[in-house]
C-alpha cells in the first residue's frame, strides 16, 4: 500500500482489493486543481479544473475513456482556459478517485448504463452552477457518453466533440417486421459464433471485457500492472508501426479479422497476454516522449487501487440486449447541436465499427462542423498530438462564437 493511503475495503469480482481514500498528489500543471463533490446521482464525483479564478465562464466539460483518467486531459485544460473556458474534467463512474460507485462483477450494473451515465454527467454540471455547456467533449468511450449528452439533452450541451469514436445514433428498433418479420436472432450474437469459427479462432474485445475473468485478468497481469499499461497504450498507439487504418468492408468475421489483437483477439488470450506480445522495446519507452514513465505511474497507481471493473461494467452494459434496448426509444433521433470529430490518422477505432464514421456524418450528425484525422497519432490522440487537438478544438470553439 503506497503511503499517504488509508484503505477501506471493496469486493471486486472474487478478489477483495483496498479501496483507498486518496491523498497523494497528482502531478499536474499550475493552474490546474483537483476538487470532490457530490453530483447528486449518488457519487463523489472527484474532478480537475482550470479556468475557476473568473466566476461565470461558460463551462466545457472533457470526458474520458477505458482505461484512462481525468489526467488523461492534463494537455487540454490550460489551453482551454486560455480561450476564456470554465474547463473540468471528471473521473466518471467507476474511475480514479470518484467514489460511490458498485465496483463487484455481479453488483449494481444498472448504475453504469448509459443513461446513468449521462445523468452522473449532467447532475455534475448543475451541482457547480452552470446551466448550459458550451461544449461537451469526449474521447475513446466518453466519446458515446458525450454524444448521447447532446442528443438527450441540447438544451444542456450546446455542441459535442466526439475524439476516436465515432457515435452511430441510438440502436435502431426492429423496422417492417410484420410483413417482413424479425431477426431469427441478434446479429452481433451470430459474428461472435462466426469469430469462433474462424480457422484462428477469435473473439471480440467487448465480448471479453463481459466476462467475470477480465478485471483479474488485467489488474493481476503476470508482467505487472505498469508494464501491461505500457504495452496496451503502446500497442494503440501510432509507435506500434501495425496501425494502419482502413474502413471495413462489411461486418462480417472475415473483416473485423482484420482488426489488430486488441480489438479482435486470439480466442484462448486475454488482455494481459494480448498486449504483452507488444511489449515496447527500453528504447522505444524512452524514447516516448507523450507517455513518460512518471505519467504513466500515475494510470498504473489508479487502477492499483480500483482495478478495472468499474469501467468494464460500461462494456458490459453495452454489450446487453436489456440495457440497448432501453436506448432504442431513441431511434432515429439525430443531433442537432454543432458537432466535430477529430481522431489520430493511425487510430483503428475510427473503423473497428464498419460504417459507423460514415452514419455519423450523413445521418446523425445534422450540423457538423468538421472532421479531422491527426498524423502521427494513434487511439490517445489528446496526449499523442495535444497541440494539434488543441488547435481543432479551438477552431471549433471559435466558429461557436
Amino acid at each position: 500500500m503506497n503511503q499517504g493511503f488509508e484503505p477501506t475495503m471493496f469486493e471486486c469480482s472474487a478478489t477483495v482489493i483496498a479501496m483507498s481514500q486518496v491523498t497523494t498528489p497528482l502531478p499536474l500543471p499550475a493552474g490546474v486543481r483537483t476538487r470532490t463533490a457530490d453530483n447528486g446521482n449518488g457519487l463523489q464525483m472527484h474532478w480537475l479544473e482550470a479556468g475557476f479564478e473568473d466566476p461565470g465562464r461558460p463551462l466545457v466539460l472533457l470526458l474520458h475513456g477505458f482505461p484512462e483518467l481525468a489526467f488523461s486531459w492534463r494537455h487540454q485544460m490550460l489551453p482551454l482556459a486560455a480561450l476564456g473556458f470554465h474547463v473540468i474534467a471528471p473521473d466518471q463512474r467507476g474511475y480514479g478517485r470518484t467514489t460511490g460507485w458498485d465496483a463487484r462483477y455481479d453488483g449494481d450494473l444498472a448504475s453504469f448504463c448509459m443513461l446513468n451515465l449521462v445523468r452522473d454527467v449532467l447532475g455534475l454540471v448543475f451541482a457547480l452552477g452552470h446551466r448550459s455547456v458550451a461544449a461537451v467533449v469526449g474521447h475513446d468511450f466518453g466519446s458515446p457518453v458525450a454524444a448521447w449528452c447532446a442528443l438527450l439533452r441540447p438544451d444542456v450541451f450546446r455542441s459535442v466533440v466526439m475524439i476516436s469514436a465515432p457515435f452511430s445514433g441510438a440502436p435502431a428498433l426492429p423496422f417492417d417486421t410484420v410483413e417482413h418479420g424479425a431477426p431469427a436472432r441478434a446479429p452481433m450474437a451470430l459474428l461472435l459464433e462466426e469469430l469462433a469459427a474462424l480457422p484462428r479462432p477469435r473473439k471480440h474485445y467487448q465480448s471479453y471485457y463481459a466476462t467475470p475473468e477480465a478485471n483479474a485478468d488485467m489488474h493481476g497481469a503476470p508482467q505487472g500492472l505498469h508494464d501491461f499499461l505500457r504495452a496496451y497504450y503502446h500497442h494503440k498507439s501510432a509507435d506500434w508501426p501495425g496501425n494502419q487504418p482502413h474502413p471495413l468492408a462489411e461486418l462480417s468475421a472475415a473483416s473485423l479479422a482484420e482488426l489488430p489483437t486488441y480489438y479482435v483477439m486470439h480466442a484462448a488470450n486475454g488482455m494481459a497476454s494480448t498486449v504483452a506480445d507488444e511489449m515496447p522495446s527500453l528504447a522505444a519507452i524512452d524514447a516516448c516522449t507523450w507517455l513518460p514513465d512518471d505519467a504513466l505511474s500515475v494510470y498504473a497507481q489508479e487502477y492499483a487501487r480500483t482495478g478495472f471493473q468499474g469501467g468494464l461494467q460500461w462494456y458490459r452494459c453495452a454489450t446487453s440486449q436489456h440495457y440497448m434496448a432501453a436506448l432504442q426509444i431513441f431511434s432515429g433521433r439525430t443531433i442537432d447541436v454543432p458537432s466535430c470529430f477529430i481522431a489520430g490518422r493511425q487510430d483503428w477505432g475510427v473503423f473497428q465499427q464498419p460504417g459507423a464514421f460514415e452514419a455519423m456524418q450523413a445521418k446523425v450528425c445534422i450540423d457538423m462542423r468538421g472532421v479531422h484525422l491527426i498524423e502521427g497519432a494513434g487511439h490517445w490522440v489528446q496526449q499523442e498530438q495535444p497541440e494539434a487537438v488543441n488547435l481543432r478544438l479551438r477552431e471549433f470553439l471559435d466558429g461557436l462564437r
